[in-house]
């Protein structure tokens, strides 16, 4: 199953990345402790393990970045 959207932001309450995974209505989100500092492609690759790990594939293009 592919997850339609996949969205990384910076959670200022925990000082961690919120990888917010939606697919459909269902929208799961977990944190990742990566580095605030940390660019793109190594949240992108987080994203991606994160995804993968709750049973979704995922399309690299179609992570989104807040910052």
């Amino acid at each position: 199953m592919r997850a339609d959207r996949v969205e990384v932001s910076w959670d200022a309450e925990k000082s961690q990345w919120l990888i917010r995974i939606q697919n459909g209505e269902e929208v799961i989100r977990r944190h990742c402790k990566t580095p605030k500092d940390a660019d793109d492609s190594t949240l992108r690759s987080a994203a991606g393990k994160t995804v993968q790990d709750e049973g979704y594939e995922l399309d690299p293009g179609s992570v989104t970045i807040r910052r």
